[in-house]
């Protein structure tokens, strides 16, 4: 006779092995990271577990700055990172008050550290989630060796342009939204920290072939970066 055991009611969280404690199976996010394993050490009852901290590449920018389009032509020619749109996971709900964005924060963070112990980084590409303010703050970003930031920006006649020529469906031609995202373009051009850094590519007179040379190119110094910051350490 098959042993049953009854499940118990389903967390209102998104659940996630790494979060779990191997040990006391208690769910804490907000594990000590003990950098020289590196280790994950529970707040209960100090289980060490060792796991891959890699970096997190993030590809940003406004709507019709171009990152859409070169997560597309990335997709299987890249092979040393798991490239990933961040609107894959986007829901309704995220816009509502009760969630609101910092939950699909959390949830890119999540997904991309357990991709990670596959030994294999994640290059993201989204808008929001280029915010490093959305990031930094984040308790899951404690899992990560950096996290790396790329924005793509272009004139704003040139984003405006590019929007127009979207489908109507799309909305995208609307002021208010051409507008809204050339604001944000704007933002990305004079977000200054030396914390978080952002790296800027014009793509105003770039075509998209040649801006997924660059995105590529930076993501390879990156790993490189990683590579020897380990080899040093």
């Amino acid at each position: 006779m098959a042993c049953t055991r009854r499940a118990k009611p389903p967390d209102k969280r998104v659940m996630a092995m790494m979060n779990i404690c191997f040990q006391c199976g208690i769910y804490r996010a907000d594990k000590i990271i003990d950098p020289d394993g590196p280790v994950a050490i529970c707040p209960e009852c100090g289980y060490r577990h060792r796991f891959a901290q890699l970096p997190l590449l993030i590809v940003s920018g406004a709507s019709g700055a171009g990152k859409s389009t070169v997560c597309h032509i990335l997709l299987g020619r890249l092979t040393q990172v798991v490239v990933l749109d961040s609107d894959i996971l986007w829901r309704s709900e995220f816009n509502l008050p009760e969630y609101n964005s910092p939950d699909f924060i959390d949830t890119w963070l999540r997904m991309c550290k357990n991709i990670s112990q596959s030994g294999r980084p994640v290059a993201l590409f989204g808008a929001g989630i280029g915010v490093p303010g959305n990031i930094e703050t984040r308790v899951e970003r404690r899992y990560f060796a950096a996290v790396h930031y790329l924005a793509l920006v272009c004139d704003d006649q040139a984003l405006a342009e590019r929007l127009l020529r979207r489908p109507e469906w799309r909305g995208s031609g609307e002021p208010a939204y051409v507008g809204e995202h050339q604001r944000f373009n704007q933002w990305f051009k004079t977000h200054s920290s030396a914390q978080a850094p952002i790296r800027l590519l014009d793509t105003t007179d770039l075509d998209e072939e040649t801006t997924a040379n660059q995105v590529e190119l930076w993501i390879n110094e990156k790993l490189r970066d990683t590579i020897a910051a380990t080899r040093s350490a």
